[in-house]
């Protein structure tokens, strides 16, 4: 594995690993790895010639201050997480990626306006922005995702298809701790009583689906979060899948998801789990 520090060297290596005309898999990601991180990392291992990972902690989707200086900088660990399982890791710093403060502006339609965007204004500009930069300089067969930010893999597509980016962008499942709880870089912020409560989120969402309506499932999600001390409820919507726009009825030809957001204490964690 190499590290790499700059765009100059990142785009140099990957227009050689092209023109030897090997296939390139891609994962972004905001470092502090885990088992989900490294899920996707294995498939683009698996299924490229060659991979890049990024490990960048990218201020301008950060809607709170807060949350990026808390935000965990693990880089030695992550690296000795990824291994041999990636052969290039772009690791650089703001000042390498933004020499200059960004400026662009994406319009998303109304994906990028409910839930998330509606919750962290500006959040999936700054997405866009950082994700087409590093697509664009790397320029990868396929890059991997996870389905937790769900809502994030429809953003970044429709990024793609307004930028006219070739990339292949491929969801990955959710990886779960033993007790449930989708891993995130932020679970390690809880307490291991928090932890453990935390797992009830998942639990909630599974139960959920022995409801035959979508005011039931709501009024039962609902009416469960707050039964929990530590638990305070951001959203829980129930949406068509692929426009995310909410819906009423489980009859969905696009399929219908329900998304959710809960602090606990301190840590705003996300969830999503497929109804139909």
């Amino acid at each position: 594995m190499e590290i790499i520090k700059t765009v100059e060297k990142l785009m140099e290596v990957a227009v050689r690993e092209r023109a030897a005309g090997k296939t390139i898999g891609m994962v972004p990601t905001m470092g502090a790895l885990h088992e989900g991180h490294l899920s996707l990392i294995r498939r683009a291992h698996k299924e490229n010639d060659v991979v890049f990972c990024s490990i960048f902690v990218n201020p301008v989707q950060f809607n709170n201050a807060e949350d990026l200086e808390k935000y965990p900088r693990t880089l030695e660990a992550d690296v000795k997480l990824i291994g041999d399982l990636a052969d290039y890791v772009f690791a650089p710093s703001v000042e390498e990626v933004f020499p200059v403060a960004p400026t662009e502006v994406y319009d998303f339609g109304t994906m990028a306006n409910v839930m998330e965007g509606a919750a962290r204004p500006g959040h999936f500009n700054g997405v866009g922005v950082i994700v087409r930069r590093l697509l664009e300089w790397v320029r990868p067969h396929k890059a991997y995702f996870g389905e937790k930010d769900y809502q994030q893999i429809a953003v970044i597509r429709e990024m793609c298809a307004q930028c006219r980016i070739l990339a292949e962008i491929v969801p990955c499942p959710i990886v779960r701790e033993p007790n449930g709880l989708a891993m995130s870089s932020r679970n390690r912020r809880l307490s291991a009583h928090e932890f453990e409560t935390a797992a009830n989120i998942h639990r909630i969402l599974e139960a959920s689906k022995q409801c035959k309506s979508v005011p039931e499932i709501q009024q039962f999600v609902e009416s469960e979060i707050a039964k929990i001390p530590e638990f305070q409820l951001d959203y829980f919507e129930i949406a068509d899948a692929k426009t995310l726009l909410t819906t009423d009825t489980l009859n969905n030809p696009n399929g219908v998801m329900g998304f959710i957001t809960v602090y606990v204490g301190p840590v705003r964690l996300i969830d999503n789990i497929k109804y139909r």
